[in-house]
């Protein structure tokens, strides 16, 4: 992958100016992770690992907004072979520096990969910023021969409220064109999306506070949650 063939004044995507766009919130991404968000990325991945490993003929995946890879990476630990994909060439240009597998740079709605070339797909606190989620589901269900895979930060969570009211005063650039979803919000669209398909359904949250006695449950409240949906047609 040549980055430097990449335009450097890409700025723009789906009509709209993102964060993952500027080399200033990018270069930054994984000491995000490393700092006080490790706590909350810790839970994440257990519950991502319990719903995927669940579906024994997942093998590898795809995983489509895999940033600077932090998920994708963390795949192979759980027995998974993991192909990263994002827009942003600032993103993958810490990508392939950070993992060592296969990497593209395309869009989510035109996934440029054959009928089921992976046994899932997955995505990763990004499907939130999606125009056209209907589209994108159907392209992985497409790609992805028997699973989809969704980690989700939460409507449900009052850290929503904290970052709107945030972006009203300028200071978090992140969500700005995010839609949150609850996991019956998300539901609804996957519906929508594989209508006339049978499949499966099965999802938990986690981001619960520190002093809360459960940090996962059955409930649609809390900062994050995972879904699986496991195609059987």
């Amino acid at each position: 992958m040549s980055i430097e063939l990449v335009n450097k004044n890409l700025r723009n995507w789906q009509g709209r100016k993102e964060w993952f766009f500027n080399r200033e919130h990018t270069d930054t991404y994984e000491q995000w992770y490393e700092g006080r968000y490790k706590r909350a990325e810790v839970w994440q991945k257990k519950v991502i690992e319990q719903l995927v490993k669940k579906d024994e003929r997942v093998k590898n995946l795809l995983e489509f907004g895999c940033g600077t890879t932090r998920f994708t990476r963390w795949w192979k630990n759980i027995g998974i072979e993991a192909t990263g994909g994002d827009i942003s060439p600032f993103m993958l240009s810490q990508a392939i520096h950070l993992f060592d597998g296969d990497l593209v740079m395309a869009d989510s709605h035109a996934m440029p990969f054959k009928d089921h070339t992976f046994d899932a797909v997955a995505f990763i606190t990004t499907f939130e910023y999606y125009k056209d989620p209907v589209k994108v589901i159907r392209e992985a269900a497409r790609v992805g021969k028997h699973g989809l895979v969704f980690g989700m930060m939460n409507r449900n969570s009052p850290k929503v409220v904290r970052r709107r009211v945030q972006q009203v005063f300028g200071q978090n650039p992140f969500y700005v064109t995010a839609t949150f979803y609850t996991p019956q919000h998300l539901i609804n669209v996957i519906r929508e999306a594989l209508h006339g398909r049978e499949f499966t359904i099965e999802w938990t949250c986690t981001g619960l506070p520190r002093w809360f006695p459960l940090q996962q449950w059955s409930v649609p409240y809390g900062d994050f949650f995972g879904l699986y949906v496991k195609l059987l047609s």
